[in-house]
């Protein structure tokens, strides 16, 4: 008997789950370990085709672990759910010139809904994952906070989780850094495993390359929106483009020809097949609207509360206001922000507190 309850483990075969079982174990929980295969890199064209998180090798890491330390081991697939969901999701929202996120994506509506249904069918009170966070609490309501390992932070893909996901939820690496992290598993004899190099992509997008993906996963796009109009923010023609869904807000190289001066995607407009282009200034903005917002820390983001809200996974965040109109958050930046991106998250803090996020709309 378990003294402190059961815990379902996500597990990727990798390190930080590998150590996250480990953790919940040696606190006396019991262990009950899943690993979901969402996506199946090898047929998709990447070259990393025994590496992804859903390869084989992976499934086997992950099922060795459980060996070692004597507890239950589950596949669970929804390959199904991921590609109606995410990867859907994705392809449209490229179509309709936004950059998604859809690590947020899936984390908010596949990933937590996946563990709980399977956390309930196994009697699993709680669900463990190796993401680098720390979950607070404050007034009955659980909120995630930013972790100690600022390199490691992954607050901001996690914006999205229920009060409910949250409640149940233990990110046993968030007080630890990944050194720390590494130096366990070696010490626990797993040393292979503690020299894994990490991989940074988008888990269904073979070698980071979403041009080729979209191109793939649309039949005749490319064809569809080749030779539209590059301009600039006067409206002025600049020369053809390769087809707006293969360009991001921000972005500078991989235009396709040269203009005297560096010039970077300002907006894209899906309807004509235009790409606009501009300064490095006219990326510059100090405002945004967004929509589809989840309060994490209050159950209503306060009116005119100030926060450092972060536009991207790599930002510092701006200190900024934020205003509640119709349901949406108005966001007035203290200092200019360059390149927010529609589609892409916006987060909010206080201190290391997230009061929640929402999607940038413009």
């Amino acid at each position: 008997m378990s003294k402190h309850g059961r815990v379902l483990v996500a597990m990727s075969g990798g390190i930080d789950s590998t150590v996250t079982a480990m953790l919940m174990h040696e606190q006396g929980y019991e262990v009950v370990g899943i690993t979901m295969k969402t996506w199946d890199y090898a047929s998709s064209g990447g070259s990393k085709k025994e590496t992804g998180c859903c390869s084989l090798d992976s499934i086997n890491d992950a099922r060795q672990v459980a060996v070692d330390m004597d507890f239950h081991h589950f596949i669970v697939d929804i390959r199904e759910e991921f590609g109606d969901y995410v990867i859907d999701n994705f392809v449209d929202e490229y179509i309709a010139g936004r950059t998604p996120n859809p690590c947020v994506l899936c984390n908010t509506h596949i990933k937590w809904s996946a563990l709980l249904k399977r956390a309930d069918s196994l009697d699993c009170e709680f669900i463990a994952t190796g993401h680098y966070a720390i979950i607070g609490q404050k007034d009955g309501r659980h909120f995630i906070k930013k972790a100690v390992d600022r390199n490691k932070d992954q607050s901001y893909v996690l914006w999205g989780l229920s009060q409910e996901c949250l409640r149940r939820s233990m990110f046993p690496l968030g007080n630890m850094t990944k050194p720390e992290v590494r130096k366990l598993a070696a010490d626990r004899g797993y040393d292979e495993l503690s020299k894994k190099s990490e991989s940074y992509e988008i888990c269904f997008v073979p070698d980071n390359d979403y041009r080729s993906f979209l191109k793939r996963r649309v039949e005749g796009l490319e064809e569809r929106v080749a030779g539209g109009d590059f301009i600039n923010t006067k409206g002025e023609f600049l020369g053809k483009h390769d087809g707006y869904p293969f360009y991001t807000i921000g972005q500078r190289r991989g235009l396709g020809m040269a203009f005297g001066e560096p010039m970077f995607v300002t907006e894209i407009r899906p309807e004509t097949n235009t790409v606009v282009l501009g300064r490095q200034e006219e990326l510059i903005k100090n405002g945004m609207k967004v929509s589809q917002i989840n309060s994490m820390k209050y159950a209503k983001i306060p009116e005119g509360m100030e926060a450092v809200t972060k536009v991207r996974y790599r930002d510092n965040g701006t200190f900024s206001t934020l205003h509640n109109i119709n349901g949406d958050i108005d966001v007035s930046f203290l200092a200019n922000v360059q390149g927010i991106a529609p589609g892409q998250s916006a987060v909010f803090y206080e201190g290391d507190d997230v009061l929640g996020g929402g999607i940038i709309q413009r």
